[in-house]
């Protein structure tokens, strides 16, 4: 898969068949457009290309928003990849950009720059200055600068649209197993382990402590079921967000306990997958209660991931 950066007009892309937005959680409702994107394009003998911006247009357009990711740059062009998807294009989203006008991003982007044959967009797709293009408008532009919009409907799952701003909402109330049915698969956190204070070691269930990335949405604080990938290998383990508020902690991180024995893991990267929460988070009055506390959670971390590990066995 190509990563095109910027604007690349004397590019060639046979027959380029494409669709727009940023994409983030790679979610059931992105995977099926894609889907459509890149069966059009093999028909075709084609080009299925992504256009994406960087940054994300709401840093440009509300600064002061509190936005968090469910993707990091990485993990997304992996999922782009796996798709299908030939060629992602990234352009920088500034105020200029912003200002376009709807006329002006179907005829020097998407038509021009782009040089794009179909185009697959949600059926609710807005562009150009302050969003005043809607599929209608695309549609029409189309016409006029040589490419064919084909609208698309939103997917529905448990009862309404699966959309990232929905997933978000489950992931921050700790309905992690909701949030990857809409996902497709189990919401991940990554991080480099650091040490830690040995708390977990010294109560009979040693820990892997890691720094939340501030820019990524975190699971409500809780122990939850986890699988974690150490050096592309797959180990059950119970997973904790949270301050630690037995030893008065302040600082909210990731703690995770594999669940095959201790291993040495510090300064290794470990990715997360959450799949089930416990608990919530709690206070305990000495440490005896804490670790036997841990005993039982541990005991129902192994339950939902016999469940889990079964369901994929089918």
């Amino acid at each position: 898969m190509q990563v095109t950066r910027g604007y690349r007009t004397e590019a060639v892309r046979p027959y380029p068949v494409g669709t727009i937005g940023n994409f983030d959680g790679h979610h059931r409702g992105h995977q099926a457009l894609l889907k459509l994107v890149v069966e059009t394009a093999r028909q075709a003998q084609g080009t299925a290309v992504v256009l994406t911006f960087d940054p994300h247009p709401v840093k440009i357009l509300a600064p002061h928003a509190d936005l968090r990711f469910l993707t990091d740059e990485e993990e997304k062009l992996d999922l782009f990849e796996r798709a299908g998807i030939d060629e992602v294009v990234f352009l920088e989203f500034t105020p200029a950009f912003a200002s376009l006008s709807p006329e002006s991003f179907a005829d020097q982007i998407l038509a021009k720059c782009l040089g794009l044959k179909q185009v697959f967009v949600g059926e609710h797709f807005a562009f150009g200055h302050k969003r005043a293009g809607k599929i209608n408008d695309l549609t029409d532009l189309g016409k006029r600068f040589g490419f064919t919009v084909h609208p698309t409907s939103p997917v529905i799952m448990a009862g309404g649209v699966v959309s990232s701003t929905r997933i978000r909402q489950l992931i921050l109330s700790g309905q992690v197993d909701l949030a990857a049915d809409l996902l497709g698969r189990p919401y991940t956190l990554r991080g480099i382990v650091s040490p830690g204070q040995g708390r977990g070691r010294a109560l009979g269930w040693p820990t892997a402590n890691i720094q939340l990335p501030s820019h990524r949405v975190t699971p409500a604080d809780g122990i939850y079921a986890s699988i974690t990938n150490v050096d592309h290998k797959r180990h059950d383990s119970v997973a904790y967000i949270g301050t630690r508020p037995t030893f008065a902690g302040r600082e909210r991180l990731l703690e995770v306990s594999l669940l095959d024995g201790p291993h040495d893991l510090y300064g290794q990267t470990l990715t997360v997958q959450f799949l089930e929460r416990i608990r919530g988070d709690a206070q305990f009055d000495e440490e005896t209660a804490l670790s036997r506390q841990i005993a039982s959670d541990v005991e129902s971390a192994k339950t939902i991931l016999r469940r889990h590990h079964q369901a994929i066995r089918g």
